[in-house]
C-alpha cells in the first residue's frame, strides 16, 4: 500500500486521523472540541523532545493557549492524577491533549475525568457517581504501538496507598479525537518498540481467548495478531519503516477495542508486577505470555488452532502459536524470565492474591486460584514452560 492511502479519516471506534504529518491538525481539532487553553499531559521524557514544542506551537498557531504537565511516571499514580489537577486548575485549562505512551494517556484521560467532579478519585471507579457534563475533552494523540489507551474506555492508575493498579471505566472516557501520525514513533528506540508491541500482541491474543460472545472483537484480534506478526519485526529492525510503524500503531488500537470483550492472566499478573515492581508493562506482558498460555492450554487449544491458520503458521495449533511467540520474543531479543528485569520471589505469595482480585482475571479462559497465579509467576520467575 502506498503511504499516501494511510491519510484517511476513521469514525470507528471514535473519529480517529490516520496518518504521517497529521499531528498538523492538532490545534484545530482542539478547537473543534471547544478547546481555548488545552493542556499536554505527557511524559517526562517527551516533554523534553522537540515533537512535543511543536504541538504546543501549533496550538499557539491556531490561536489557543496551551499548557504542559509532564510528572507522570511510567506506571502513573494517584498523586501524578492529583498533580496534574491542579496544573490544569492553575492555568485554567477547558481540556486535555493526551501526548505519549498508555501512561501519559492513561494520566490524561484520568485528570480529564476527575478534574471538575466532586468525587474522590477512587470514587470515580464506579460509572454512576461521575457527572458526564463535567467531563473535560480529550484529544489523544499515541507515541508508542502499544496499549491502545488513546480508544479505550479505561485508565489503569496506581493507588500511592495500597500499591496496587486500580482501573478507572467509563464509555466516556474515549477521546472524541484521536490522531495516528507513525512519524511520531520514528525516534522510539528497538527495545520500547519491541516491548510495547508486545504489549498490543498480548491485547489481541488475550482478547482472542475470552470465552464471551463477541464475533466483533474475535474478528479484530485476529487481524491484530497478524499485524504485529508481520509488522513489528520491521518496526523494531528499522525504526524509520513508516509503513511498519503505520500498521503497528493500527495493531496498537485494534488491541484495545478487542479487549473490549476481556483480557486474562497475562494481564492480572502483569498488573500486579508493574505496582509492586514499577517494571514496564509491555516488558512484563511479554515475559509471562507463554507462561500464560501454557498454563490456559486446555481451555484454548481450539481458539489456537484458529489462530494459527489464519496467522499461516506451519503448524496451525497451540504448539504452533507457543512457537511463535518464544520465536518472536527470541528475535526482538526481549527476556525469557521475570528474574532477568531483576524481579525475585520474595513476594510470591502477595501476587498470588493481588493477580486473583485484578478485574482481568474475571474474563481468563481458566478461572485460576490465587496458588495458581502464585505458581505462574514462580515459572515465569524461573523459566518453567
Amino acid at each position: 500500500m502506498e503511504i499516501s492511502s494511510y491519510s484517511i479519516n476513521w469514525h470507528y471506534p471514535t473519529s480517529v486521523r490516520v496518518g504521517p504529518g497529521r499531528i498538523g491538525e492538532l490545534g484545530k481539532a482542539c478547537k473543534q472540541l471547544g478547546m481555548q487553553a488545552p493542556l499536554l499531559v505527557t511524559d517526562p521524557g517527551l516533554a523534553a523532545l522537540p515533537m512535543v514544542e511543536q504541538a504546543l506551537q501549533n496550538c499557539r498557531d491556531a490561536g489557543l493557549n496551551p499548557g504542559l504537565f509532564s510528572a507522570v511516571k511510567g506506571n502513573p499514580t494517584s498523586g501524578n492524577v492529583a498533580d496534574g489537577v491542579a496544573a490544569l486548575k492553575a492555568g485554567s485549562h477547558d481540556g486535555v491533549i493526551a501526548f505519549g505512551g498508555g501512561s501519559a494517556i492513561d494520566a490524561a484521560k484520568a485528570i480529564a475525568l476527575i478534574a471538575h467532579q466532586s468525587i474522590s478519585l477512587w470514587e470515580a471507579q464506579k460509572p454512576s457517581n461521575v457527572d458526564v457534563s463535567k467531563m473535560l475533552p480529550v484529544v489523544a494523540v499515541p507515541t508508542t504501538a502499544g496499549t491502545g489507551s488513546e480508544v479505550g474506555q479505561a485508565a489503569v492508575i496506581s493507588d500511592e496507598e495500597s500499591h496496587a493498579k486500580r482501573i478507572l471505566f467509563h464509555a466516556k472516557m474515549v477521546p472524541p479525537v484521536v490522531i495516528l501520525d507513525p512519524e511520531l514513533t520514528v525516534g522510539l528506540p528497538p527495545k520500547l518498540t519491541a516491548a510495547t508491541g508486545m504489549d498490543a500482541l498480548a491485547h489481541n491474543l488475550e482478547a482472542f481467548c475470552v470465552p464471551l460472545f463477541h464475533p466483533m472483537a474475535e474478528g479484530i484480534a485476529l487481524e491484530g495478531m497478524r499485524l504485529v506478526k508481520e509488522y513489528l519485526p520491521r518496526a523494531t529492525g528499522n525504526g524509520n519503516d513508516i509503513d511498519a510503524r503505520m500498521q503497528m500503531m493500527v495493531a496498537s488500537t485494534m488491541g484495545c477495542v478487542a479487549f473490549q470483550r476481556g483480557l486474562g492472566a497475562i494481564h492480572a499478573l502483569s498488573h500486579s508486577l508493574g505496582a509492586l515492581y514499577d517494571a514496564h508493562h509491555g516488558t512484563l506482558n511479554a515475559i509471562v505470555m507463554p507462561y500464560v498460555l501454557q498454563m490456559n492450554r486446555t481451555a484454548i487449544e481450539a481458539e489456537m488452532q484458529r489462530a494459527g491458520r489464519y496467522l499461516g503458521l506451519a503448524k496451525p495449533n497451540f504448539d504452533g502459536i507457543l512457537d511463535w511467540v518464544l520465536e518472536l520474543r527470541s528475535e526482538l531479543d526481549m527476556p525469557h524470565t521475570l528474574a532477568a528485569i531483576g524481579i525475585d520471589d520474595a513476594q510470591a505469595e502477595t501476587i498470588g492474591a493481588m493477580s486473583v482480585k485484578d478485574p482481568s482475571a474475571r474474563t481468563n479462559p481458566i478461572q485460576l486460584e490465587a496458588a495458581q497465579y502464585q505458581q505462574l509467576f514462580l515459572n515465569a520467575l524461573n523459566g518453567t514452560l
